[in-house]
This record gives structure tokens, C-alpha cells and sequence, in this order.
């Protein structure tokens, strides 16, 4: 990086750091800090391992955003003193030397203005997205395939830990959904760009004339809350099926019963679970996702309800257009919120999502800031 003004750069890179600790909320994280402290020392805090490990998770991170912090200011203020002091004794040593130090921050505070994104109540949680195939027919389940493929190759490379609930096999080709359960640092946050449907135009290989064809996926993705998922469900709102699990899995799966599907009657969601080896564990799993479904369908609604007390109108996220993907008679993926666009859609469809989860966040923040100036 090349610095013709190394004072300026400094004053910029100062003026980026106390706008990352507004966003981030330092001031309100300070405090929360000192009760997760607390909450860690306590000797009952392992007495439920869950919200242990949710203290720990949260301690663990904040310290660590804290350090960070603190040592940008720290590395800032030395460039700073190094400048000086070149400039007065003409020391281009040390001139190099405060130059350095201000490339090594810049390039920290685009991480830690990345970090700033997250800010969602629920950014930090695990996640379960679901993949549906929608209008379009084979060509529909065939798409709802390679989206399966796509986020389970992109959350591989990102780090997460990625376990397959369930999936339903299309007739012909492709699958009709797949439900996935993602672990990791901001799975939640990281996927809600994801939330919408999903529009595929290529030449059908399912086509003997090969025409272009649409088709049409929905994605799906709730914060995975598990315990702390507060919703109540009637026994009678229920309708429980066992089936025969489909794909790999052993001879356990093809000999058994054991796969769990979960139809909430009043609301139409629809869970299933074939992971587990007992048909009692894919109950208790599916059951963790349906409470967690309605709880997001729930916090969804809540929003939609502020939204038309301000006049906003707009679509729910479910069921709205989020991103098209052409492959005939161009080459292009474009995310229709964030005008985010690449001409790479191989490389899209082999996992390269991180352009436009990025894109997605900024997107979001800026959405969240006029929603706040507007009130």
C-alpha cells in the first residue's frame, strides 16, 4: 500500500476506529462483559451445559474483540509518535517504520468493520437452512440439488460444521428439499443473506430440444435456538409421520423406520429428520427445528407489524425473488437487494458466496440506519 500523506492516513485510520467501536457497540458490550464474567465464574455454571457453553462462546468472543480494540488504538497511536519523530529528526527509518504499523491497522479495521455488520440479535446463533425445489419441475429439484451442493461447499470452506438432517429425492432427477444444520461462529448471520428464492435460467439438460428453461428454488434459514427456543405447541397441533430414510447412511437407514416428518397444522410448517439412528432422536431434532421455525415466523411477523405501523410496504422475506443466477444467453448471478453482481457463476455455484454475504450485511446495516433515522 502506497502512503503519500502518512499523517492524514493515520487520522483517517483513528476516525475509522471510533466509528467501528459506534457500530459495534462497545459501550454496551463493556457492561454485558462484566456479567458474562460473572456468569463464568459462578460454580453452577456447568450445571446446564447449554447456556454454558453459550457464556463461554459469547465471553470468549468479546474478550477477543476488546483486545483487538484496544490494540489498533495501541498500534495507531505508536505510528503516530514514530511520525512525529521522523519528522522532526528526518529519520526515514522511522517514517517506514509508523508507515507499516498504519497498513497493518488499515487492513485490521476492515476486518473488525466486517465484524461490525453483525449486530442482529440472533447473527451469532447456529442456523438451519432448508432448500426447497420450486416452480420449474425436474428442472426445479435439479437446481434445488446444486443449491444444496453450493452452500454445503461454501460453509465447508468457511469453517462451519455442517450436518445433513434430511433429504427428499425428486423423481427423476435432483432433490425435492434438503435441511441443514450449520455450527459456527455467526452460521445464522452469515446465512440470512441466503433467506428468499432463487432464480436459475440455463439451457435444461432435461430439454431434447434445449430450450432455455426458469426454474425456481426456495431457501429457508432460522436461527438454530434449541433449548432457548420459548414456543409452545399443542399436542393436537400436530401430525406426526414415520418413513423409510432415504440416501446414504448405512444399512440402519434402509432397514428402519426411522425418519420423523412434523406437519404444524395451524401454521402449514412442515419438519423431517432422518439423520439420527433412533426414530425417538430424529423426533426430539425435528421437534428443535419446528420450535425454532415458529419462533422465527414469529420475530418475522413482529417485524412485518412495526413495518406497516410506519406505512413500509413490502413482502415477507419468504416467497420474495432474492437473486438470479443466468447461465444462458449471458453469464451472471445478481443479488436483486444488493445490486451485488459477478460474471463468475461456476465459481458461485462451487461454493464463492462471500461477495455477496458481505454485500448482503452492508446492505442490511444501511437498511437498519435509515430505519433508525426515519423514527
Amino acid at each position: 500500500m502506497e502512503i503519500n500523506d502518512p499523517s492524514s492516513f493515520a487520522s483517517v485510520q483513528r476516525k475509522r476506529l471510533d466509528e467501528a467501536r459506534l457500530f459495534l457497540d462497545l459501550e454496551g458490550k463493556s457492561k454485558e462483559l462484566g456479567e458474562l464474567r460473572e456468569q463464568a465464574s459462578s460454580p453452577d455454571l456447568w450445571e446446564d451445559p447449554n447456556v454454558a457453553r453459550v457464556v463461554t462462546k459469547r465471553l470468549a468472543r468479546y474478550e477477543a474483540l476488546f483486545e483487538k480494540v484496544d490494540g489498533l488504538a495501541t498500534k495507531i497511536e505508536d505510528a503516530e509518535v514514530l511520525l512525529e519523530l521522523a519528522s522532526e529528526a528526518d529519520d526515514a527509518e522511522s517514517r517506514q517504520e509508523g508507515i507499516g504499523l498504519l497498513s497493518e491497522a488499515a487492513d485490521a479495521l476492515d476486518e473488525l468493520e466486517l465484524e461490525s455488520l453483525f449486530f442482529d440479535e440472533y447473527d451469532e446463533a447456529d442456523a438451519i437452512l432448508s432448500v426447497h425445489a420450486g416452480a420449474g419441475g425436474v428442472d426445479a429439484q435439479d437446481w434445488a440439488e446444486m443449491m444444496t451442493r453450493m452452500y454445503q461447499r461454501f460453509l465447508s470452506d468457511a469453517g462451519f460444521d455442517v450436518t445433513v438432517e434430511e433429504v427428499t429425492e425428486g423423481e427423476e432427477a435432483g432433490i425435492k428439499s434438503a435441511t441443514l444444520t450449520v455450527k459456527g461462529d455467526r452460521a445464522y448471520g452469515t446465512l440470512e443473506s441466503e433467506r428468499g428464492v432463487h432464480r436459475l435460467v440455463r439451457i435444461s439438460p432435461f430439454d431434447a430440444n434445449a430450450r432455455r428453461h426458469t426454474s425456481f428454488a426456495g431457501v429457508d434459514v432460522v436461527p438454530d435456538l434449541g433449548d432457548a427456543a420459548d414456543v409452545e405447541i399443542g399436542e393436537d397441533d400436530l401430525r406426526i409421520d414415520t418413513y423409510r430414510s432415504q440416501g446414504a447412511g448405512g444399512q440402519h437407514v434402509n432397514t428402519t423406520d426411522s425418519a420423523v416428518r412434523i406437519t404444524h397444522l395451524p401454521s402449514g410448517i412442515v419438519v423431517q429428520c432422518q439423520n439420527e439412528r433412533s426414530q425417538l432422536q430424529n423426533k426430539a431434532r425435528a421437534m428443535a427445528m419446528l420450535k425454532a421455525k415458529l419462533a422465527e415466523r414469529a420475530r418475522l411477523e413482529h417485524q412485518e407489524h412495526l413495518a406497516s405501523i410506519r406505512g413500509e410496504q413490502g413482502e415477507a422475506a419468504w416467497g420474495r425473488q432474492v437473486r438470479s443466477y443466468v447461465l444462458q444467453p449471458y453469464q451472471m448471478v445478481k443479488d436483486l437487494r444488493t445490486d451485488h453482481e459477478v460474471g463468475n457463476v461456476q465459481g458461485v455455484l462451487d461454493g464463492d458466496l462471500k461477495g455477496f454475504v458481505e454485500a448482503y450485511l452492508r446492505w442490511r446495516r444501511s437498511e437498519h440506519e435509515a430505519a433508525d433515522n426515519s423514527n
